[in-house]
């Protein structure tokens, strides 16, 4: 596999190809780069920096190219930030569950707004392991190109605590 642009956010930075692009948080880094896609405000925490590193990683993509790709994320933690808030909104005494969090209450939600985002009709997946393991990782984007052939993987780690403690370590791949 050869990695073909790679970026990493944090509380406090965003590296994109090994370059310091950005101090501002995910909603700073949208406002910035991205901008034009109104429903990000509306989706919760893990959705936003998933979309925020898929965004700027396929910005220079032609859409012929994006078509045939694949995404392919992983975490540890799920939606659990959003199934927690959303547990809120029917254990209360008044009981009124919230359509707007019950949407994100599945990790793959994230999959899917990039792939309608940018019109990517290949494999999507989001894989929860217990830590961020590299040689799992790979294995599961190398059978990827062996059983789709896609002309690229966007695949890495998106995980979400909280406010300050997230990552995204995500990478565009394809076969040599």
């Amino acid at each position: 596999m050869k990695t073909l642009s790679h970026i990493q956010i944090t509380p406090s930075v965003t590296i994109m190809n090994e370059k310091v692009i950005s101090n501002s948080g995910i909603n700073g880094i949208y406002r910035e780069f991205i901008g034009d896609y109104p429903k990000f405000f509306k989706m919760d925490p893990l959705c936003k920096l998933g979309v925020v590193a898929a965004e700027l990683l396929l910005k220079d993509r032609v859409a012929e190219e994006k078509e045939n790709a694949s995404i392919i994320l992983f975490n540890r933690n799920g939606s659990l930030i959003t199934d927690r808030k959303y547990q809120k909104t029917i254990s209360d005494e008044n009981y009124f569950p919230s359509p707007a969090l019950f949407v994100y209450t599945l990790a793959n939600i994230v999959t899917g707004e990039i792939a309608i985002r940018n019109k990517i009709y290949g494999e999507t997946s989001f894989y929860i392991l217990s830590h961020q393991d590299e040689d799992v990782m790979d294995e599961v984007v190398k059978n990827t190109f062996l059983t789709s052939n896609p002309s690229f993987i966007l695949t890495g780690w998106v995980d979400y605590d909280d406010e300050e403690h997230y990552l995204a370590d995500m990478k565009l791949v394809n076969q040599l």
